[in-house]
């Protein structure tokens, strides 16, 4: 085992004020060393590594590294048994990013992994920019992480005192998180606030209450505030994903609704509710809970329908933006099975 520390230029995206520790874990020697050497390079950090996966637990509880590379097959300890072993030791609220570094290119080998708790899975050979590009993106993750955490720490020891100034300055944390996730796969930045406003103009039209209105609308932006934590690799992929990445995307809902769990603004409780269930279907074959009718909140019966639309009227990396009437269409003929009927209706009353 080397433990080696240095301070170099930044690389680009991370700021010099962001010195992070990394844990590299892998049995051949050679490749720690080019690991160490590209961090150490590329970035300001501290560098650990070890060729022994028995002591890379103790290292992770020592150091609590920001970042963890490492190899699947290994002797003693294998990368499966050590992500198992990582996530008893990672608080709910922390993002600690754990990237895979393999030469076994199978499909099983990438889902066992995602499924352990990988936030990214690359093959040996690997191209040195591809690796760096990967820990910067989840580098910055892990910063609004870290900042959001802190904040929220900071805020709750004022709450007595400041309840009311507290919720809004972390409904405004939340929304710049939401906003910072929703970049990562849509480059306007404006479909949280979009979903919001058409959230907020369905609970209008169904005769909603003013001031439950104006909760849908504020809660909605944060629907997919849980997709911070879904790796690059799974959220950006242009082609279908597997069951083992459906898996995984899927969780964005739970990782969501605990982000913005255990608040006392009705805001955010209305937003872990809609970020929780907005992926379920009026008929039951949604997820996370299969919940069905009315059974699902309606909220976020209403933000499934505003997030839809949205979707289907805006391109994303795998797939071209529809038209108006093409987006209509699918929404009028998915009432009553994806969608709750009254709510469609609600949204074909709204003038365009």
């Amino acid at each position: 085992m080397t433990n080696e520390a240095d301070t170099v230029v930044t690389a680009e995206g991370v700021r010099r004020s962001d010195t992070f520790t990394a844990l590299v874990i892998d049995d051949e020697p050679s490749n720690t060393r080019l690991l160490n050497l590209m961090l150490r390079q590329s970035f300001s950090c501290e560098v650990l590594t070890t060729t022994d996966s028995r002591t890379a637990v103790a290292l992770f509880l020592e150091h609590r590294p920001d970042l963890v590379l490492m190899d699947l097959h290994m002797p003693y300890v294998s990368g499966l048994e050590l992500l198992a072993a990582f996530q008893d030791h990672i608080p709910p609220t922390e993002f600690v990013p754990i990237i895979v570094l393999t030469g076994d290119t199978t499909t099983e080998a990438r889902e066992k992994a995602l499924r352990a708790g990988a936030h990214d899975f690359l093959t040996k050979p690997f191209e040195v920019a591809e690796v760096l590009l990967r820990i910067r993106n989840t580098l910055r993750t892990r910063r609004l992480n870290r900042e959001v955490v802190e904040q929220n720490r900071t805020l709750e020891a004022r709450v007595a005192e400041r309840t009311e100034q507290l919720d809004a300055a972390r409904i405004e944390a939340l929304i710049q998180l939401a906003r910072a996730a929703e970049f990562r796969d849509d480059d306007t930045g404006q479909h949280t606030r979009r979903v919001g406003d058409m959230a907020g103009r369905i609970a209008a039209t169904m005769g909603l209450e003013p001031a439950v209105v104006e909760l849908i609308r504020l809660a909605a932006p944060l629907h997919d505030i849980g997709k911070i934590g879904i790796p690059d690799a799974i959220l950006l992929k242009p082609d279908r994903l597997t069951p083992a990445e459906w898996t995984v995307m899927r969780q964005h809902t739970t990782i969501g609704a605990s982000i913005l769990a255990d608040s006392r603004s009705p805001v955010l409780r209305m937003a872990q509710e809609i970020a929780l269930a907005h992926h379920e279907r009026w008929d039951g074959a949604g997820y996370p809970e299969g919940l069905e009718n009315n059974n699902i909140p309606l909220a976020s019966r209403i933000v499934a329908v505003a997030d839809t639309f949205d979707a289907l009227t805006h391109a994303r990396p795998y797939k071209p933006a529809f038209t108006i009437e093409e987006s209509l269409g699918e929404i009028t003929a998915n009432a009553g099975g994806h969608f709750d009927p009254d709510v469609v209706n609600a949204f074909l009353g709204i003038e365009r």
